[in-house]
């Protein structure tokens, strides 16, 4: 029976394939399949139920779509050979066309180039901070290396995840070894953490705020509910006190009375003093701890994957063009070759949101025609001047 099987490329980029032969191919077999208009090479990710699980939740995922790329076969030692011939190519191509970048003034890196396995197609991976009209670049490229040119535009942090290294944890990057998701990372995160917000120790590799300060978040957020604030004062046996600080781990309170004596109490037994001195607070101290008691024991609802949570259009941009970009360039390149550019797609805007109004020039009613001081006459109400919106 046809099954579903996970193929892993280059740059950590998976995508799901039919295998319809009857025996399903072995984990880290290399295996041919269909690719944009020719065959590529990857190795076998995951099959079977395995598959169909991870399809259904991951972002390259079918989710519940058919799917409409077969793997045809297992690849032979030959053929697993000329991948790699491909593979050893790869850099090199990514150093002429930096060459091509340099010598047109383009403000873009390249961050890799990969080969298609039947070298019908050579895709090039890059970052900019704005739309980059690549146009000549495009055809520079197709010259030089005679064959189907893609450019696709990649956040920084998909590329730290397509380049792989190792974090200040010493371990593989989250985001290249076994994160399913980009999802977004704000800076209310580490405040909730009570981390430093120095960004040379926040974040990772891309420049971005890590990954995994997003794994303990939550903790934090339902323990720091069983806790009064600090900085409030609260009632207790010694009558009213300071909260200083609260430690979550050893489940302490840090307390100054008026007399400026500093205790450190437990906290079940600061619930009590309160209960004892009538504080209300302390009723309300009560629920939040058994809801966070349920809340540890329940299992964590799944979280739906949505390409809004994966990444922020500012680090995804990596939506498909239509073929019309190439109008008034085709005469320079040659017919039999085939160019896809990838542009950025433009950002929907936000519902409730007033539009932006374009502003006049800087300054205001300086340097306007009426007067030394800038003021109109009398007769220039109806004529707008320079620098008017």
């Amino acid at each position: 029976m046809p099954q579903l099987i996970e193929v892993a490329f280059k740059g950590n980029r998976k995508e799901f394939f039919l295998w319809e032969a009857d025996e399903a191919p072995p984990l880290r077999a290399p295996v041919i399949v269909d690719a944009d208009r020719g065959e590529d090479l990857g190795l076998v990710h995951s099959v079977g139920e395995l598959a169909e699980q991870r399809s259904a939740r991951v972002p390259h995922g079918l989710l519940g779509a058919p799917p409409t790329h077969v793997a045809k076969r297992v690849a032979t030692a030959d053929e697993v050979r000329r991948l790699d011939d491909a593979r050893a190519q790869d850099d090199d191509a990514r150093a002429r066309a930096m060459e091509r970048v340099k010598a047109n003034s383009l403000v873009m890196k390249v961050t890799d180039a990969e080969w298609q396995w039947d070298r019908k197609k050579l895709t090039f991976y890059f970052t900019a901070e704005k739309r980059v009209d690549f146009r000549t670049l495009v055809r520079e490229l197709a010259s030089m290396f005679r064959t189907r040119i893609e450019l696709k535009q990649i956040g920084v942090r998909d590329e730290a995840k397509r380049l792989d290294g190792v974090g200040r944890c010493g371990r593989q990057y989250c985001s290249a070894s076994w994160l399913p998701e980009l999802r977004p990372v704000n800076l209310g995160v580490a405040k909730d953490q009570r981390l430093s917000l120095n960004p040379s120790q926040i974040s990772g590799a891309c420049g971005r705020l890590m990954c995994c300060l997003r794994y303990e978040h939550e903790f934090y957020v339902q323990s720091r509910k069983k806790y009064p604030k600090e900085g409030k004062p609260v009632r207790t046996a010694r009558g009213e006190e300071k909260v200083l600080a609260n430690d979550i781990f050893r489940e302490r309170v840090m307390l100054r009375g008026v007399d400026g004596e500093v205790r450190t109490l437990a906290l079940s037994a600061l619930r009590d003093e309160m209960l004892a001195a009538g504080d209300a607070l302390a009723q309300a101290l009560t629920h939040a701890a058994a809801a966070a008691e349920l809340a540890a024991a329940a299992p964590p609802p799944p979280v739906p994957v949505t390409e809004e949570d994966e990444i922020s259009p500012e680090e995804a941009l990596d939506t498909e063009h239509s073929p019309d970009h190439l109008a008034g360039i085709g005469a320079s390149i040659d017919p039999s070759l085939d160019v896809t550019m990838e542009w950025p797609a433009p950002r929907a805007p936000q519902e409730g949101r007033r539009p932006q109004r374009r502003r006049g020039r800087r300054g205001g009613r300086r340097n306007r025609p009426g007067g030394a001081n800038g003021s109109r006459t009398p007769g220039d109400e109806g004529t707008p001047s320079e620098g008017d919106s």
